[in-house]
């Protein structure tokens, strides 16, 4: 579960996030949806202990994230799938995180398979990665060791469609085995079609949030509640089932 408790964030006299609540229940994915700069990574970077908020509390399964002794073991996390070192090949890199988190190399090996980069793809170094491939690692390491709850920030930035019909999958599995999923995009075709929930966010304050039926409410289009609620129109980007 994640808690998000009247979260707010400034930098001097720049309100990043304003008074944002918000809830994540086990068993579900909740879609975060807004334009860019509505704060949705500042958000996400304060729950996960990154960022100090300005006011408010975010909960991980019922604690504040810096307060777990191996947090690596509860909450996956992929924040920046560039943030990765490119010296390294895609098994060094997910084997050293597993030495700290007290995995076995095993597990390595499964999710190199699981994510598609097994074989030559995992000896290659991740500087010579396309930025889908270093998203499939992002997501292997955020799975690694076997977490309850997943916080991602645009994970299907730079999949090809099957490679966001492959991560669709795993979300929907994640959540049917009790997982809690927070998923943060800007594809809004994708949210819909893999979220339970929304949470949209504008300026920094949400400005709507609950199912797909909640949020359309007074009409059929998803795109034109958000035009409503943010100001903004969304660009849709349509995946084949």
């Amino acid at each position: 579960m994640i808690e998000v408790n009247h979260l707010s964030k400034r930098y001097g006299g720049q309100v990043a996030v304003d008074t944002v609540s918000f809830r994540c229940e086990p068993g579900t994915i909740t879609g975060f949806l807004g334009p860019n700069g509505a704060g949705k990574s500042t958000t996400l970077r304060m729950i996960c202990g990154l960022t100090p908020p300005t006011s408010g509390e975010a909960l991980v399964c019922g604690v504040p994230y810096r307060s777990m002794g191996n947090p690596g073991r509860q909450v996956g996390v992929l924040l920046d799938a560039s943030a990765q070192h490119t010296g390294r090949t895609g098994r060094e890199v997910l084997a050293l995180s597993a030495q700290v988190l007290g995995i076995g190399a095993a597990r390595v090996e499964e999710l190199l398979d699981l994510v598609g980069l097994a074989g030559p793809a995992a000896r290659k170094r991740v500087r010579g990665y396309s930025l889908g491939m270093r998203q499939r690692l992002g997501i292997a390491h955020a799975l690694l060791g076997e977490p309850e709850v997943l916080l991602l920030d645009e994970p299907a930035n730079g999949l090809d469609p099957e490679g966001i019909r492959w991560m669709r999958r795993l979300l929907r599995e994640h959540a049917a085995r009790g997982g809690t999923v927070l998923l943060s995009s800007h594809l809004l075709s994708e949210v819909e079609r893999t979220a339970d929930r929304l949470v949209v966010i504008a300026r920094g304050r949400v400005v709507g949030q609950g199912g797909r039926d909640e949020l359309v409410a007074a009409g059929d289009d998803l795109e034109e509640e958000f035009l409503r609620l943010t100001g903004q129109r969304y660009t849709l980007e349509e995946v084949d089932q």
